[in-house]
């Protein structure tokens, strides 16, 4: 599946970053309101994406008051602007494909910011289905692996409904697991019941077939992706380049 990446870990860090610009919380407040108003009300023990969109907001530290601010406001407010969600399609440099996820009250604006950092960072806006047919949606769940073997978490999570893992590499401190998308929320009630510490867990695209990307286009698509992220409007970005840790690691330092 998406196989292990210093890439990914370095992407999962430049998130903490962002909520230091606000620009997570931002994002995360957007998740919560849609999640109301699209996921099934505001209680969120009987709104599954709610209650996802609860936990990343808490694992980013965004204080309960404004998570509960943003929930009645929410549910409340019939008046407020709508936010629509939107999915664009590209190319990164080296023909990686690249999925861009949105929440916008402006699709005008939206849309000139992306063509603008996609024509400015050597990528290619495409048209609607260019490149969603090399992806497919997983359930992601990442856990604390704590002082639990890698080895004998991943035979006991697949027991419980697992159902595929990324390879561990010495000095990891988390396990992600993927499953069905239907099948998230039972897969992360049984890793509670067994009292694993789950760090995140989220609906994702992986893609089911990967570019290789030499020094220079792997630079390009980093950059190209690091813009993309910066937009606010912009709440997650998937690809199928594989770039080597050495790259990424260049890149990031």
């Amino acid at each position: 599946m998406s196989g292990h990446s210093k890439w990914q870990q370095i992407r999962r860090q430049k998130g903490v970053n962002d909520a230091k610009r606000g620009q997570l919380f931002t994002r995360l407040g957007r998740e919560l309101v849609v999640a109301v108003r699209e996921g099934g009300g505001p209680d969120p023990d009987a709104n599954f994406r709610l209650r996802m969109a609860v936990q990343r907001a808490r694992a980013a530290n965004m204080p309960m008051d404004n998570i509960d601010r943003t929930i009645k406001r929410a549910a409340g407010a019939s008046d407020g602007a709508s936010l629509d969600e939107i999915t664009y399609e590209g190319y990164a440099p080296g023909g990686a494909a690249v999925m861009v996820q949105v929440m916008t009250d402006n699709r005008n604006r939206t849309a000139a910011d992306i063509r603008n950092v996609f024509n400015k960072n050597a990528g290619n806006l495409g048209e609607v289905g260019c490149v969603d047919w090399i992806f497919e949606p997983r359930g992601s769940i990442e856990i604390e692996l704590g002082k639990h073997d890698p080895d004998e978490l991943s035979l006991e999570v697949i027991d419980l409904g697992a159902e595929d893992i990324e390879p561990y590499q010495e000095g990891d401190e988390t396990l992600t697991i993927y499953t069905e998308p239907s099948q998230l929320e039972a897969v992360q009630k049984a890793l509670d019941a067994k009292k694993f510490t789950i760090v995140r867990a989220e609906n994702s695209l992986l893609p089911k077939t990967k570019v290789k990307l030499g020094e220079k286009e792997a630079m390009q698509a980093l950059r190209l992706i690091d813009r993309l992220e910066d937009l606010e409007d912009v709440q997650n970005v998937y690809t199928n380049a594989d770039i080597s840790d050495e790259i990424a690691e260049k890149y990031s330092s």
